[in-house]
């Protein structure tokens, strides 16, 4: 038998690079966080009941604290979001818009502002 060769020329695209994975259904390594979290969680709840001798309920109640803070991280400012997104709102919040212009400060017609001065 004669077997054909073939003119296709087959290159790497290196689409996987492009993707930094999925852990838990989160992306990239944002499963950290919430193991973080998670162990937080734990070691407060331990630390409470077992050492101060805390009730459970006030116990659980402060171990709820880490893992909802770090819940609340990965899926308000991570989870869906654009790289930076979570630096850029801090930064938004700290230093204020930037160079756009202060829409509070402009006049309502701006022409006519040095007209009526």
């Amino acid at each position: 038998m004669k077997t054909q060769t073939s003119d296709l020329r087959l290159t790497e695209t290196n689409s996987a690079d492009d993707s930094s994975g999925r852990t838990w259904g989160l992306e990239g390594n944002l499963f950290w966080h919430v193991t973080g979290g998670v162990f937080a969680a734990v070691i407060t709840l331990l630390l409470c009941f077992s050492a101060l001798r805390w009730s459970l309920g006030a116990s659980a109640a402060l171990a709820a604290v880490p893992l909802t803070l770090s819940l609340l991280y990965v899926f308000g400012l991570r989870q869906g979001k654009p790289p930076g997104y979570d630096r850029d709102l801090l930064d938004g919040w700290l230093h204020g818009a930037g160079f756009s212009p202060d829409p509070t400060a402009q006049p309502e017609h701006p022409l006519t502002a040095d007209e009526q001065d």
